[in-house]
Formats: C-alpha cells, structure tokens, sequence
C-alpha cells in the first residue's frame, strides 16, 4: 500500500503538468478578467476619474430598478429558453435514436441553426413578424386581420424566447442524442415487458440515465441566453433591457466603466446561481419521477 502511494501521486503530479499549458493559460485568462471586473467594480482601474477603494458604485447599481428589471428580465428569458429547448430536444432525440431513411436528413435539418450566426437569425425573424413583415402582410392581404399586429419587441420577450430556443434547440439535441443513444434497448424492452408505458419507460430510466447531458444543457444554454446582448438588441422590448444590454448602455452611452463592472459581475452572479439552481432542480425532478 505505501508502495503504491506515491506512484499515484506520480501519476496525478504527471497528470496535472500535461493539463498545465492549457488549462493554466484558461485559467489565467479567466482569473485575470474576473480580477479586473471585481477591481472596477470597487474603484480601481477607473477610467474617467481617480482611482481608489468606493463602494460608490455598488451603491448606484443596487438601488437602481433599471438593474433590478434587468436582472428578473434575464432570469425569465434564460430560465424559459433553457427549459423549453431540452424539453423540446428530448422527444427529437427519441425518435431519431434509431436510424430510419431520411433520419439523417431531418438531423442534420434540426441541427442548421447552429451554423446561422444569432444576429443573422435575429434579422431574418424580424423580416417575419415585424410591423409590415411577412406575417403581418400576409394577414392583412387575406383580410384577417384589419392592421399590423405588434409582435416584434413585445412585452413579455416572445420573439427573444423563441430565437434563443430555435438557437440552442441544436445544441441541446446534441448533447441529449447521444446520451439517448447509449441506453441499451435490454432497458427498455424489460420495462415494457413489465408493463411500463411510454411515460414511465421516459421517467424512470431516460431521465435518470440522461441527467448529466440534460444538466450540461440546461446550465450552458442557461448562461448564453442570460448574458445574450444580440437578440435582445434586435427583437426584444423597448421598455425592457437584458444585463448585457444594461452593461453596455451604461459603459457606452454613460461613460461608467466602473458601474458597468458592477452589472457584469451581477450577470456572473446570476448565470453561476441559476445554473446551480437548475441543476438542482432537474436532480430533484428525475428523483420524483423515480418514485
């Protein structure tokens, strides 16, 4: 037993000096940039005035109700983005986990979105529904309606739900096709010969085998829809702004580096607990649906 000690520790020292050159360097990268922003967001490195230790800016942001829409505006959009897109991939990734003609075709046709860049799709959906876009033209041609119907840069954030649920669908049925995909048929069939219908089969032995792809999923769609800037600019509500956009209209049309540093680390506040929260959720969703 003494013996082989140290040659673990051999081995994980040996381990960790070929993991150094690059996940040093991200490490780097990332530790530096969270340095910076937490810096700015006291004082330091401000560009537009003298340098020293304030909790000034802090103060601004947090009892502004800009920052407090903001936040709960990107909460609901990444919250519903995320959900909607695996429980939309899910039963995609069911029906293509046995190949069939044309299987590949329709793949491969669900997937197209992931090469479309996301303010390209945002563009295109605004040709769609916007106030004399496609739809809106076609309705009132037919005689459907009497005038354009408002549905770019609604209220509630639709058309940003939809295109960040057309965006990450892909991504989602990526990652959940192959875990599908590796569930033996054994699995199923005994379950089905013990009289277990499609919706137990999915809760008690999909879900459960599946929960590390669809916790993977639901955090990193999470975080891009929380921090997304582009589809928000284009079709989101004019009364309602994104973190990302509230980082950037402060920085750009206010000049305050410093406070938009404060919004930066609320956004990475906000993407670290949600995904923490979402992956805690799906655990105790797969965990109910065991019993």
């Amino acid at each position: 037993m003494r013996a082989a000690q140290p040659a673990r520790w051999r081995e994980t020292a040996g381990l960790l000096l070929l993991l150094l050159p690059g996940l040093g360097l991200i490490v780097l990268f990332i530790g530096t940039v969270i340095s910076m922003a937490v810096a700015q967001s006291v004082g330091y490195f401000n560009f537009s005035g003298p340098s020293g230790f304030t909790l000034d800016f802090w103060h601004k942001q947090l009892t502004s109700p800009i920052l407090r829409t903001s936040v709960l505006y990107s909460l609901k959009i990444a919250t519903i983005s995320a959900i909607l897109s695996v429980a939309l991939a899910y039963p995609l990734a069911l029906w293509l986990r046995k190949p069939f003609p044309g299987s590949g075709a329709i793949s491969a046709l669900l997937k197209a979105p992931m090469m479309v860049p996301g303010l390209v799709a945002a563009f295109l959906l605004v040709n769609v529904i916007a106030f004399h876009g496609i739809i809106n033209e076609t309705l009132l041609g037919l005689g459907i309606t009497s005038k354009p119907l408002r549905m770019q840069n609604d209220r509630f954030g639709f058309a940003v739900i939809f295109l960040q649920v057309w965006k990450q669908l892909p991504f989602a049925l990526l990652l959940l096709s192959a875990a599908v995909q590796s569930i033996h048929d054994d699995l199923l069939n005994a379950a089905r010969d013990l009289g277990a219908g499609a919706l137990a089969r999915f809760r008690k032995i999909v879900l459960p085998l599946t929960l590390k792809s669809m916790q993977a999923a639901l955090i990193i769609i999470f975080i891009g829809a929380a921090g997304d800037y582009s589809f928000q600019v284009v079709a989101g509500p004019t009364r309602s702004s994104s973190l990302a956009q509230h980082m950037y209209t402060v920085q750009r049309e206010f000049g305050q580096w410093n406070e938009a540093a404060v919004v930066a680390i609320v956004l990475m506040a906000i993407a670290l607990t949600g995904s923490i929260l979402l992956a805690a959720a799906s655990q105790l969703a797969v965990s109910w649906g065991k019993k």
